[in-house]
């Protein structure tokens, strides 16, 4: 049986395990120690941001926190973009706060705007402001970034960014994960870096980090014997996982131009290919990691369906995957309001990611070029 071919798999860059090593011989093997001090200084570093970075568990912890944070409590609502993965949305229920869902617009695919406008007025028509926005980067593309903070900001309503699949992205030359009054990264194992399992939270300043990691460490008040005040959260990341970070910390750069080069690939790939358009920046304002590439294909135009060419490229266990069923759609999210048309819809319809790892190598490309052409042929 041939190799699969995944959508995203870990790349190592090789001084990983130096940290870790180092961990082990100064028996740092703790949810603290050099390793996550430096992974949160290499991160803030990246950012280039005075903001405060807290290295966590995952990036769900960092919405999570972020939502406490923001003062979120039972039966406040959270405005969330409803074209994401679960983990987006799933914190507003840990709160036991209400959802409320946004559609996209066309160019970013992510939070349309004019409807984040449309929900704000209708809650507060209805006597309850949100409390919180939760804006996503999908697939490492910047949402229409000025627009909503714009409008957040005249209604005062706190933005937690889920920067969670767009570490290296910018909008308008500033980095994703530093608009956000919280913003959530993700170093999960299909990210653009990995640390097996990790993500981090995005402060504004130095007591907000300090509010954040003192919550994930369980809330441990001040005292000589062990005293707990608030609810607590095992959410902090340790050193051992955070020294992969430093070594993936080494290769982020590359990691983003391999991405990026695996974009263009697939334009090349479908350049004269009726129907099909490859997501891309709408403009030069826009710059994607392009985590993930992908494609939709408009089954009016093109010889064939999204469904057919994911199956194809499955039979050469080659994976690829649908664009995340909006939230709206899903069974524990659908109760829930939603404002919008179907762009969301049309686009979990329609769309395909197709294997975009910066460690694919030439005779991998090779076989996803050969099978994609034997099945438009």
């Amino acid at each position: 049986m041939k190799s699969r071919i995944w959508l995203s798999s870990p790349h190592m860059g090789g001084n990983e395990l130096s940290y870790i090593k180092e961990a082990f011989d100064t028996n740092w093997i703790a949810p603290l120690g050099p390793n996550v001090t430096g992974f949160e200084a290499d991160l803030k570093q990246f950012l280039n941001t005075e903001k405060e970075v807290g290295a966590l568990s995952s990036g769900t912890a960092a919405i999570h926190l972020g939502l406490i944070l923001s003062g979120v409590v039972a039966g406040d609502e959270v405005i969330c973009q409803s074209m994401t993965f679960s983990a987006s949305a799933n914190p507003i229920l840990y709160q036991n706060a209400i959802p409320v869902f946004i559609d996209s617009e066309e160019e970013t695919w992510n939070m349309c705007p004019v409807q984040l406008e449309t929900a704000i007025k209708a809650s507060i028509a209805n006597g309850k402001k949100p409390k919180a926005i939760i804006l996503v980067h999908l697939y490492g593309m910047p949402a229409k970034t000025d627009e909503i903070v714009a409008i957040a900001n005249k209604y005062e309503i706190a933005i937690i960014e889920d920067a969670a699949e767009a570490l290296g992205s910018t909008y308008k030359g500033k980095n994703c994960g530093t608009f956000g009054t919280y913003a959530a990264l993700s170093f999960n194992g299909n990210k653009i870096i990995t640390t097996s399992g990790g993500g981090a939270i995005v402060c504004n300043d130095e007591a907000a980090k300090n509010k954040a990691i003192f919550l994930a460490t369980q809330a441990r008040d001040e005292a000589v014997h062990y005293q707990h005040s608030e609810i607590g959260y095992n959410y902090r990341m340790s050193n051992i996982v955070a020294g992969i970070g430093r070594g993936q910390m080494e290769v982020l750069d590359k990691h983003i131009s391999l991405r990026r080069d695996m974009n263009t690939f697939y334009k090349n790939i479908f350049k004269n290919v009726e129907g099909v358009t490859v997501f891309e920046e709408p403009t030069d304002d826009y710059f994607s990691n392009h985590w993930l590439s992908c494609i939709t294909v408009d089954e009016s135009k093109a010889s064939f369906t999204r469904e057919g060419l994911r199956l194809a490229l499955w039979e050469e266990n080659i994976e690829s995957r649908p664009l995340w069923k909006p939230m709206h759609l899903q069974p524990i999210f659908e109760k829930y309001d939603y404002y919008g048309t179907n762009v969301c819809e049309n686009l979990f319809n329609t769309g395909l990611c197709l294997p975009s790892g910066s460690n694919l190598t030439t005779q991998e490309k090779e076989r996803i070029t050969q099978v994609i052409a034997a099945f438009l042929a």
